[in-house]
């Protein structure tokens, strides 16, 4: 086992904040760390929506790369940020607990609500999930692109690009920004993106055995691994891809896991959504069995017709 863990990371506050929230983990556990910054393709282009860069990779791709090289030991990312295949070298080894994993509305004026359909507000935000839901179910507001990390969307909220923005809440939290939710959006219809809330730490399969181990035995949250193993074993059989708006989520109650999950059109016309159950000893095959009934009741045709429009 390396005598100091080599943490590879974003360079974005939350994405610092998260990798020293893994570090503390480690060093619980007796081990040293090394905290090593690195930026990648979706922290340089900032003018483009994540579907128009290409693929959700784009804040994984530079560390993946480190980690087959050897140069970092694991990578700590938000679960919500990883593709659901990954190159054959690598694996996630270990999923962190997971927070509150609701979207947030959050504004600097108190009074704003997605409830208010007499009042004209702009909401911001870049996710093809959270345009298409907006337009489903509050077709009323307007919406604008905006990318970047928190800090960046704060100061363009602050500046009037937009009266408020849709957050992830686990961001929000982390950052110190909890003051200014003004509307926790219920997951139940407003679902959240796959893994949203958790971290996910991804290795190089090359790293020892033990090594691994022993950092999922001190950062891995197991009944956190059983939801997202059946999240992204839904996601995977979708195989949407970030241009394509889908969520889901997992709950366990004792033994028992239960996921809903489904696919919304571009303009949120169409929005299909369905449940499935079953043992945690079968967690992939049960976010499988979602995805199966999702492409069945018309997940398929929204998807080859966003990908249609895509191209």
């Amino acid at each position: 086992m390396p005598k100091t863990i080599k943490i590879g990371t974003r360079g974005s506050k939350l994405a610092l904040w998260q990798a020293s929230y893994v570090a503390d983990k480690l060093k619980a556990g007796g081990l040293n760390t090394e905290i090593i910054t690195i930026e990648t393709k979706g922290d340089k282009i900032l003018n483009k929506t994540i579907a128009k860069i290409g693929n959700k990779g784009v804040f994984t791709e530079e560390l993946e790369e480190k980690l087959k090289d050897g140069k970092i030991d694991i990578a700590v990312h938000s679960a919500k940020d990883m593709l659901s295949g990954l190159d054959d070298e690598l694996e996630i080894i270990a999923f962190t607990e997971r927070e509150m994993v609701n979207d947030v509305l959050v504004s600097y004026d108190k009074s704003i609500s997605l409830q208010d359909r007499t009042r004209n507000i702009t909401i911001g935000t870049s996710a093809v999930r959270r345009i298409a839901m907006l337009k489903h179910y509050f077709p009323h507001v307007r919406i604008i692109n905006i990318r970047g990390n928190l800090q960046t969307r704060f100061e363009k909220l602050e500046n009037g690009h937009c009266d408020a923005l849709i957050l992830a809440y686990a961001g929000v939290h982390r950052m110190g920004y909890k003051d200014y939710i003004v509307e926790k959006l219920p997951d139940d219809t407003f679902t959240p993106a796959v893994g949203q809330g958790a971290l996910a730490i991804e290795a190089a399969r090359s790293l020892d055995y033990d090594t691994r181990q022993t950092i999922k035995a001190f950062t891995n949250h197991a009944e956190t691994e059983y939801c997202l193993i059946a999240e992204r074993s839904f996601l995977k059989t979708i195989e949407g891809g970030c241009s394509v708006p889908v969520f889901a989520l997992a709950k366990l109650s004792d033994n028992y896991l239960t996921i809903s999950g489904g696919i919304i059109s571009l303009d949120g016309k169409e929005l299909i959504k369905e449940q499935t159950s079953g043992s945690i000893k079968n967690c992939e095959e049960t976010g499988k069995m979602l995805a199966n009934k999702v492409l069945g009741k018309g997940g398929g045709r929204i998807i080859e017709e966003i990908k249609r429009f895509v191209n």
